[in-house]
């Protein structure tokens, strides 16, 4: 059953224009990965520091596995050193 991964990210003032190139390094290497369907990335309105990543998976398992990818470790350890606060991903299965 397919599910929905929901990524949160709040970026440190300043910092948009060097999150939104990992983003898309994130999305490219994930476009190659077992089970991955789409995804797409959100800005915030009332805050425009606050990004939102949703991206749809055949399976928890293949999302699992992509998160655990080193390569992706790799990104998102960038990613964290330009953050006001943690990265929040939760994942959803479809109603």
């Amino acid at each position: 059953m397919a599910i929905k991964v929901i990524i949160t990210r709040k970026v440190g003032k300043g910092r948009q224009k060097d999150l939104l190139p990992l983003l898309m390094e994130l999305r490219t290497k994930a476009i190659n990965q077992n089970g991955y369907i789409s995804g797409e990335t959100l800005k915030g309105i009332s805050d425009p520091d606050e990004f939102m990543v949703i991206s749809t998976w055949q399976s928890f398992e293949d999302w699992k596995a992509w998160e655990d990818n080193p390569e992706r470790e790799e990104i998102q350890a960038k990613i964290d050193a330009i953050l006001e606060e943690k990265t929040m991903a939760k994942a959803y299965l479809h109603g």
